[in-house]
Protein backbone atom coordinates (compact mmCIF):
# COMPACT_ATOMS: atom_id res chain seq x y z
CA UNK A 1 0.00 0.00 0.00
CA UNK A 2 1.45 3.04 -0.93
CA UNK A 3 1.05 6.68 1.06
CA UNK A 4 -1.90 9.06 0.94
CA UNK A 5 -1.45 12.52 1.91
CA UNK A 6 -5.44 13.31 3.96
CA UNK A 7 -6.21 17.04 4.71
CA UNK A 8 -8.57 17.89 7.89
CA UNK A 9 -10.51 21.04 7.71
CA UNK A 10 -10.86 23.11 10.21
CA UNK A 11 -8.09 20.96 11.83
CA UNK A 12 -8.06 22.40 15.22
CA UNK A 13 -11.81 21.66 16.24
CA UNK A 14 -12.19 18.82 18.95
CA UNK A 15 -13.32 16.86 15.95
CA UNK A 16 -10.29 17.76 13.90
CA UNK A 17 -7.74 16.93 16.93
CA UNK A 18 -9.20 13.40 17.63
CA UNK A 19 -9.72 12.89 13.60
CA UNK A 20 -5.77 13.78 14.07
CA UNK A 21 -5.01 11.13 16.64
CA UNK A 22 -6.76 8.65 15.06
CA UNK A 23 -4.66 8.70 11.75
CA UNK A 24 -1.15 10.29 13.20
CA UNK A 25 -0.02 6.33 13.81
CA UNK A 26 -0.90 4.67 10.46
CA UNK A 27 2.41 4.32 7.97
CA UNK A 28 0.53 5.08 5.39
CA UNK A 29 -0.67 8.58 5.88
CA UNK A 30 0.65 11.61 5.40
CA UNK A 31 -1.16 14.33 7.58
CA UNK A 32 -1.90 18.03 7.03
CA UNK A 33 -4.11 20.09 9.25
CA UNK A 34 -5.84 22.97 7.41
CA UNK A 35 -6.98 26.12 9.62
CA UNK A 36 -8.46 29.95 9.71
CA UNK A 37 -6.97 30.45 12.38
CA UNK A 38 -3.72 29.98 14.73
CA UNK A 39 -5.04 27.53 17.03
CA UNK A 40 -4.31 23.89 18.63
CA UNK A 41 -3.87 22.01 15.35
CA UNK A 42 -0.04 23.64 14.84
CA UNK A 43 1.01 21.86 18.02
CA UNK A 44 -0.32 18.49 17.04
CA UNK A 45 -0.25 17.97 13.23
CA UNK A 46 3.13 17.60 11.41
CA UNK A 47 2.12 20.11 8.95
CA UNK A 48 -0.45 22.84 9.38
CA UNK A 49 -1.74 25.40 6.42
CA UNK A 50 -3.57 28.46 6.62
CA UNK A 51 -6.77 28.88 4.12
CA UNK A 52 -9.95 31.67 4.36
CA UNK A 53 -12.65 30.66 6.37
CA UNK A 54 -15.39 28.89 4.40
CA UNK A 55 -17.77 31.41 3.65
CA UNK A 56 -15.36 33.72 1.76
CA UNK A 57 -15.68 33.74 -1.73
CA UNK A 58 -12.26 32.57 -2.57
CA UNK A 59 -12.14 29.51 -0.29
CA UNK A 60 -12.69 26.75 -3.04
CA UNK A 61 -10.11 28.50 -4.84
CA UNK A 62 -7.33 28.56 -2.28
CA UNK A 63 -8.12 25.51 -1.36
CA UNK A 64 -7.89 23.64 -4.67
CA UNK A 65 -4.35 25.77 -4.94
CA UNK A 66 -3.29 24.06 -1.42
CA UNK A 67 -4.81 20.38 -2.08
CA UNK A 68 -3.05 20.38 -5.67
CA UNK A 69 0.20 21.60 -4.36
CA UNK A 70 0.28 19.02 -1.67
CA UNK A 71 -1.13 16.25 -3.24
CA UNK A 72 -3.72 15.66 -0.53
CA UNK A 73 -6.21 12.92 -1.81
CA UNK A 74 -8.76 12.91 1.04
CA UNK A 75 -10.17 16.13 3.14
CA UNK A 76 -12.07 15.30 5.79
CA UNK A 77 -14.75 17.87 7.35
CA UNK A 78 -14.21 18.51 10.95
CA UNK A 79 -17.18 20.92 11.51
CA UNK A 80 -20.56 20.39 11.33
CA UNK A 81 -21.30 22.86 8.81
CA UNK A 82 -17.94 22.85 6.89
CA UNK A 83 -19.79 19.21 6.77
CA UNK A 84 -22.41 20.43 4.58
CA UNK A 85 -20.87 22.89 2.86
CA UNK A 86 -17.98 20.17 1.32
CA UNK A 87 -20.56 17.74 0.81
CA UNK A 88 -23.08 20.30 -1.36
CA UNK A 89 -19.65 21.77 -2.94
CA UNK A 90 -17.36 18.55 -3.59
CA UNK A 91 -17.46 18.21 -7.20
CA UNK A 92 -15.67 21.65 -7.12
CA UNK A 93 -13.20 20.32 -4.77
CA UNK A 94 -9.85 18.59 -5.79
CA UNK A 95 -9.58 15.99 -3.34
CA UNK A 96 -12.34 13.30 -2.20
CA UNK A 97 -14.65 14.41 0.42
CA UNK A 98 -14.97 11.98 3.67
CA UNK A 99 -19.02 12.35 3.73
CA UNK A 100 -21.84 10.70 3.59
CA UNK A 101 -25.06 11.16 1.16
CA UNK A 102 -25.72 14.81 0.64
CA UNK A 103 -29.52 13.77 1.74
CA UNK A 104 -28.30 12.58 4.96
CA UNK A 105 -26.02 15.33 5.48
CA UNK A 106 -28.71 17.80 4.86
CA UNK A 107 -31.25 16.26 7.01
CA UNK A 108 -28.75 15.31 9.68
CA UNK A 109 -27.57 19.00 9.87
CA UNK A 110 -30.88 20.31 10.82
CA UNK A 111 -32.97 18.95 13.61
CA UNK A 112 -36.46 20.31 11.98
CA UNK A 113 -35.58 18.20 8.48
CA UNK A 114 -34.47 15.19 11.29
CA UNK A 115 -37.80 15.28 13.41
CA UNK A 116 -40.11 15.09 10.03
CA UNK A 117 -37.99 13.12 8.18
CA UNK A 118 -38.39 10.07 11.16
CA UNK A 119 -41.94 12.06 12.48
CA UNK A 120 -43.39 7.90 12.57
CA UNK A 121 -40.73 6.90 14.51
CA UNK A 122 -41.62 6.52 17.92
CA UNK A 123 -38.47 7.30 19.45
CA UNK A 124 -38.85 10.82 18.59
CA UNK A 125 -39.82 13.54 20.95
CA UNK A 126 -42.89 15.68 20.45
CA UNK A 127 -42.08 18.90 18.26
CA UNK A 128 -44.24 22.36 18.81
CA UNK A 129 -45.00 23.99 15.82
CA UNK A 130 -44.82 27.28 17.47
CA UNK A 131 -45.20 28.32 21.17
CA UNK A 132 -48.44 28.84 20.61
CA UNK A 133 -48.68 25.10 20.83
CA UNK A 134 -47.31 24.43 24.08
CA UNK A 135 -50.16 23.73 26.74
CA UNK A 136 -47.80 22.60 29.97
CA UNK A 137 -44.35 23.36 31.18
CA UNK A 138 -41.40 22.51 30.94
CA UNK A 139 -40.15 22.61 26.69
CA UNK A 140 -36.73 22.27 25.89
CA UNK A 141 -35.71 24.64 23.07
CA UNK A 142 -32.26 24.71 20.65
CA UNK A 143 -31.48 25.89 17.30
CA UNK A 144 -32.34 24.40 14.58
CA UNK A 145 -29.05 24.55 13.53
CA UNK A 146 -26.58 23.65 16.12
CA UNK A 147 -24.37 21.09 17.63
CA UNK A 148 -23.79 19.61 21.39
CA UNK A 149 -26.15 21.73 23.78
CA UNK A 150 -25.15 24.95 22.77
CA UNK A 151 -27.81 27.75 22.64
CA UNK A 152 -29.87 25.72 24.18
CA UNK A 153 -32.73 26.54 27.11
CA UNK A 154 -35.33 25.04 29.22
CA UNK A 155 -38.26 26.39 29.54
CA UNK A 156 -40.30 26.19 32.60
CA UNK A 157 -43.28 29.20 31.86
CA UNK A 158 -44.37 31.89 29.56
CA UNK A 159 -42.06 34.17 30.95
CA UNK A 160 -38.97 32.11 30.17
CA UNK A 161 -39.49 32.94 26.31
CA UNK A 162 -37.95 36.29 26.80
CA UNK A 163 -34.87 34.49 27.11
CA UNK A 164 -34.76 33.51 23.07
CA UNK A 165 -33.89 36.18 20.88
CA UNK A 166 -34.73 34.16 17.32
CA UNK A 167 -37.68 32.29 18.65
CA UNK A 168 -38.65 31.56 14.87
CA UNK A 169 -35.23 29.79 14.78
CA UNK A 170 -35.82 27.53 17.28
CA UNK A 171 -37.28 24.00 17.69
CA UNK A 172 -39.49 23.27 20.75
CA UNK A 173 -40.03 20.00 21.69
CA UNK A 174 -40.89 18.08 24.86
CA UNK A 175 -38.45 18.25 27.89
CA UNK A 176 -36.74 14.86 28.50
CA UNK A 177 -35.42 15.03 31.76
CA UNK A 178 -33.58 11.22 31.67
CA UNK A 179 -30.11 10.23 31.45
CA UNK A 180 -28.48 10.92 28.14
CA UNK A 181 -26.40 8.85 26.27
CA UNK A 182 -24.29 9.16 22.65
CA UNK A 183 -24.34 5.94 20.23
CA UNK A 184 -21.31 5.52 18.12
CA UNK A 185 -21.75 3.89 14.79
CA UNK A 186 -19.82 2.55 11.67
CA UNK A 187 -21.84 1.77 8.56
CA UNK A 188 -19.90 -0.30 5.73
CA UNK A 189 -20.34 0.52 1.92
CA UNK A 190 -23.02 -1.90 1.20
CA UNK A 191 -25.04 -0.01 3.86
CA UNK A 192 -24.70 -2.64 7.28
CA UNK A 193 -23.91 -0.96 10.46
CA UNK A 194 -21.22 -2.68 11.38
CA UNK A 195 -20.97 -1.14 14.90
CA UNK A 196 -23.35 0.35 17.30
CA UNK A 197 -21.68 0.85 21.09
CA UNK A 198 -23.03 3.31 23.19
CA UNK A 199 -21.42 5.62 26.01
CA UNK A 200 -22.64 8.00 28.58
CA UNK A 201 -22.79 11.76 28.92
CA UNK A 202 -21.68 11.80 32.43
CA UNK A 203 -20.31 15.21 32.61
CA UNK A 204 -21.17 18.07 29.99
CA UNK A 205 -19.54 21.25 29.55
CA UNK A 206 -19.76 23.51 26.15
CA UNK A 207 -21.85 20.94 24.36
CA UNK A 208 -18.82 18.55 24.78
CA UNK A 209 -18.95 15.24 26.82
CA UNK A 210 -15.83 15.87 29.03
CA UNK A 211 -16.53 12.55 30.94
CA UNK A 212 -17.87 9.69 29.03
CA UNK A 213 -18.25 5.92 29.60
CA UNK A 214 -19.44 2.96 27.89
CA UNK A 215 -22.31 1.11 28.69
CA UNK A 216 -24.29 -1.93 27.31
CA UNK A 217 -25.96 -1.36 24.31
CA UNK A 218 -28.90 -2.57 24.87
CA UNK A 219 -32.57 -4.19 22.77
CA UNK A 220 -33.58 -0.62 22.33
CA UNK A 221 -30.51 1.53 21.53
CA UNK A 222 -30.04 -1.32 18.51
CA UNK A 223 -33.67 -0.67 17.53
CA UNK A 224 -32.66 2.91 16.95
CA UNK A 225 -29.69 2.72 15.70
CA UNK A 226 -30.69 -0.04 13.07
CA UNK A 227 -33.77 2.09 11.69
CA UNK A 228 -31.46 5.79 11.94
CA UNK A 229 -29.38 2.93 9.47
CA UNK A 230 -31.63 1.85 7.10
CA UNK A 231 -33.55 5.27 7.10
CA UNK A 232 -30.70 7.65 6.78
CA UNK A 233 -27.97 5.79 4.35
CA UNK A 234 -25.30 6.78 6.51
CA UNK A 235 -21.72 5.75 5.00
CA UNK A 236 -18.60 5.45 7.83
CA UNK A 237 -18.62 6.72 10.96
CA UNK A 238 -22.10 8.49 12.42
CA UNK A 239 -23.31 8.78 15.54
CA UNK A 240 -26.55 9.98 17.59
CA UNK A 241 -27.22 11.29 20.59
CA UNK A 242 -30.54 10.21 23.05
CA UNK A 243 -32.19 10.77 25.92
CA UNK A 244 -34.79 9.48 28.15
CA UNK A 245 -38.13 10.84 28.76
CA UNK A 246 -40.44 10.63 31.99
CA UNK A 247 -41.24 7.17 30.84
CA UNK A 248 -38.04 6.12 31.28
CA UNK A 249 -38.14 5.53 26.78
CA UNK A 250 -35.50 7.06 24.20
CA UNK A 251 -35.96 9.82 22.44
CA UNK A 252 -33.84 11.20 19.64
CA UNK A 253 -32.09 14.55 20.27
CA UNK A 254 -30.03 14.57 17.20
CA UNK A 255 -28.17 12.66 14.31
CA UNK A 256 -24.85 13.49 12.90
CA UNK A 257 -23.08 12.05 9.47
CA UNK A 258 -19.72 12.62 10.86
CA UNK A 259 -17.24 11.97 13.47
CA UNK A 260 -17.54 12.73 17.36
CA UNK A 261 -14.93 14.49 19.30
CA UNK A 262 -15.38 12.13 22.25
CA UNK A 263 -14.96 8.72 19.63
CA UNK A 264 -11.51 8.41 20.83
CA UNK A 265 -13.09 6.48 23.73
CA UNK A 266 -13.81 3.67 21.44
CA UNK A 267 -10.73 4.51 19.45
CA UNK A 268 -8.97 3.28 22.65
CA UNK A 269 -10.70 0.71 22.72
CA UNK A 270 -9.72 -0.85 19.72
CA UNK A 271 -12.62 0.97 16.90
CA UNK A 272 -10.71 3.94 15.01
CA UNK A 273 -13.65 5.01 13.58
CA UNK A 274 -11.66 8.20 11.67
CA UNK A 275 -9.76 5.73 10.01
CA UNK A 276 -11.91 2.86 9.17
CA UNK A 277 -13.90 5.39 7.50
CA UNK A 278 -11.14 6.43 5.69
CA UNK A 279 -10.12 3.30 4.42
CA UNK A 280 -13.36 2.66 3.33
CA UNK A 281 -13.48 5.14 1.57
CA UNK A 282 -10.54 4.53 0.06
CA UNK A 283 -11.80 1.02 -1.16
CA UNK A 284 -9.96 -0.90 1.37
CA UNK A 285 -11.52 -4.07 3.31
CA UNK A 286 -12.45 -3.13 6.78
CA UNK A 287 -13.05 -5.42 9.98
CA UNK A 288 -13.81 -4.52 13.39
CA UNK A 289 -11.52 -6.21 16.48
CA UNK A 290 -14.06 -5.79 19.86
CA UNK A 291 -12.05 -5.93 23.15
CA UNK A 292 -14.26 -6.39 25.74
CA UNK A 293 -13.04 -4.28 28.42
CA UNK A 294 -15.16 -0.90 29.45
CA UNK A 295 -13.56 2.54 29.48
CA UNK A 296 -14.11 6.02 30.55
CA UNK A 297 -12.59 9.76 29.51
CA UNK A 298 -11.88 12.79 31.49
CA UNK A 299 -11.32 15.62 29.39
CA UNK A 300 -9.56 19.17 30.60
CA UNK A 301 -8.03 21.72 28.79
CA UNK A 302 -4.37 20.60 28.00
CA UNK A 303 -1.66 23.19 27.36
CA UNK A 304 1.44 22.89 24.90
CA UNK A 305 4.07 25.45 24.38
CA UNK A 306 6.45 26.28 21.63
CA UNK A 307 9.64 28.15 22.70
CA UNK A 308 11.76 30.46 20.12
CA UNK A 309 14.80 28.56 21.29
CA UNK A 310 17.55 26.88 19.15
CA UNK A 311 19.15 24.23 20.51
CA UNK A 312 21.96 21.59 19.26
CA UNK A 313 22.75 19.70 22.80
CA UNK A 314 20.71 18.95 25.91
CA UNK A 315 22.46 18.16 29.02
CA UNK A 316 20.74 16.61 31.20
CA UNK A 317 20.84 15.90 35.11
CA UNK A 318 20.05 11.84 36.49
CA UNK A 319 19.21 12.24 40.61
CA UNK A 320 15.60 13.91 41.07
CA UNK A 321 15.82 14.46 37.36
CA UNK A 322 15.83 11.89 34.84
CA UNK A 323 14.86 9.16 37.97
CA UNK A 324 12.64 11.11 40.15
CA UNK A 325 11.24 9.49 43.39
CA UNK A 326 12.95 6.02 42.83
CA UNK A 327 10.74 6.33 39.12
CA UNK A 328 12.00 7.00 35.75
CA UNK A 329 10.84 10.20 35.11
CA UNK A 330 8.56 9.35 31.99
CA UNK A 331 8.06 12.59 30.67
CA UNK A 332 11.34 13.50 30.39
CA UNK A 333 12.39 10.45 28.86
CA UNK A 334 10.06 10.81 26.07
CA UNK A 335 11.44 14.08 25.25
CA UNK A 336 15.02 12.60 25.07
CA UNK A 337 14.19 9.79 22.93
CA UNK A 338 12.60 12.88 20.91
CA UNK A 339 16.44 14.84 21.00
CA UNK A 340 17.84 11.32 19.46
CA UNK A 341 14.85 11.65 16.63
CA UNK A 342 16.10 15.41 16.24
CA UNK A 343 20.22 14.06 16.15
CA UNK A 344 20.59 16.73 19.47
CA UNK A 345 23.29 15.31 21.87
CA UNK A 346 22.66 14.41 24.89
CA UNK A 347 25.03 14.41 27.66
CA UNK A 348 24.09 13.33 31.32
CA UNK A 349 25.87 15.24 33.98
CA UNK A 350 25.32 13.55 37.47
CA UNK A 351 26.53 13.79 41.29
CA UNK A 352 25.61 10.38 41.45
CA UNK A 353 27.60 8.92 44.23
CA UNK A 354 28.20 5.26 42.62
CA UNK A 355 28.54 3.51 39.54
CA UNK A 356 26.21 5.54 36.88
CA UNK A 357 25.95 2.73 34.17
CA UNK A 358 24.96 -0.06 36.97
CA UNK A 359 22.34 2.80 37.93
CA UNK A 360 21.10 3.46 34.92
CA UNK A 361 20.36 -0.38 34.09
CA UNK A 362 18.57 -1.01 37.52
CA UNK A 363 16.22 1.46 35.44
CA UNK A 364 16.52 -0.23 31.80
CA UNK A 365 18.11 2.97 30.37
CA UNK A 366 20.37 1.96 27.60
CA UNK A 367 23.55 3.94 28.05
CA UNK A 368 23.47 4.71 24.50
CA UNK A 369 21.09 7.06 24.84
CA UNK A 370 23.50 9.39 25.93
CA UNK A 371 26.42 10.53 23.87
CA UNK A 372 28.38 11.57 26.94
CA UNK A 373 27.96 10.46 30.55
CA UNK A 374 30.24 12.66 33.30
CA UNK A 375 30.42 12.19 36.94
CA UNK A 376 31.31 15.73 37.96
CA UNK A 377 31.88 15.53 41.25
CA UNK A 378 31.54 18.54 43.67
CA UNK A 379 32.96 20.31 40.78
CA UNK A 380 30.22 23.46 38.81
CA UNK A 381 28.48 21.91 36.10
CA UNK A 382 29.18 24.87 34.35
CA UNK A 383 32.80 23.82 33.62
CA UNK A 384 31.29 20.52 31.60
CA UNK A 385 29.49 22.68 29.55
CA UNK A 386 31.35 22.90 26.28
CA UNK A 387 28.60 23.98 23.87
CA UNK A 388 26.67 26.90 24.13
CA UNK A 389 23.90 26.37 21.87
CA UNK A 390 22.24 24.09 24.91
CA UNK A 391 20.13 23.95 27.34
CA UNK A 392 20.23 22.01 31.05
CA UNK A 393 17.89 20.18 32.48
CA UNK A 394 18.50 19.95 36.52
CA UNK A 395 16.10 20.06 39.68
CA UNK A 396 18.46 22.11 42.31
CA UNK A 397 17.66 25.90 40.78
CA UNK A 398 21.08 26.18 42.53
CA UNK A 399 22.50 24.53 39.54
CA UNK A 400 20.59 25.91 36.90
CA UNK A 401 21.19 29.63 38.33
CA UNK A 402 25.01 28.76 38.34
CA UNK A 403 24.77 27.39 34.97
CA UNK A 404 22.50 30.38 33.54
CA UNK A 405 25.09 32.86 35.22
CA UNK A 406 28.31 31.19 34.26
CA UNK A 407 27.17 29.92 30.50
CA UNK A 408 24.21 32.29 29.83
CA UNK A 409 22.25 29.18 28.61
CA UNK A 410 18.50 28.57 28.85
CA UNK A 411 17.45 26.44 31.78
CA UNK A 412 14.76 23.81 32.88
CA UNK A 413 13.44 22.08 36.21
CA UNK A 414 11.67 19.25 35.88
CA UNK A 415 8.22 21.32 36.07
CA UNK A 416 8.90 22.88 32.79
CA UNK A 417 10.23 19.87 30.68
CA UNK A 418 6.45 19.67 29.23
CA UNK A 419 7.30 22.83 26.74
CA UNK A 420 10.08 21.19 25.61
CA UNK A 421 8.03 18.34 23.85
CA UNK A 422 6.80 18.34 20.64
CA UNK A 423 3.79 17.09 20.12
CA UNK A 424 3.44 16.81 16.72
CA UNK A 425 5.81 13.33 17.16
Amino acid sequence: MRTIKVAVFPAGSEIGLEICNALRYDKYIELLGLTSVRDHAEMVYPQTLMVPYYREENFIERLNEILEREGVEFLYPAFDDVLLFMTRRQQEIHAKIITSKLETVEITRFKRKTYEFLKQESFIPRVYSSREEVESYPVFVKPDRGQGSQGTWKITCEADWRKIENPEDMVITEYLPGEEITVDCFTDMEGILQVCTARKRMRIKSGIAVRSETMETDAEISYIADILNSRLKFIGAWFFQLKKDGMGEYKLLEAAARIAGTMGLSRNRGINFPLLTLYMHMGLPVEIIRNGYDAYVERALISRYKLSLDYRTVYVDLDDTLILKGRINTLLIRYLYQCVNKKNQIVLLSRHQGDIKSYLKQFRIPDGLFDRMISVGENPKSGYIEDKSAILIDDSFRERKEVWEQCGISVFGTENVESLIDWRE
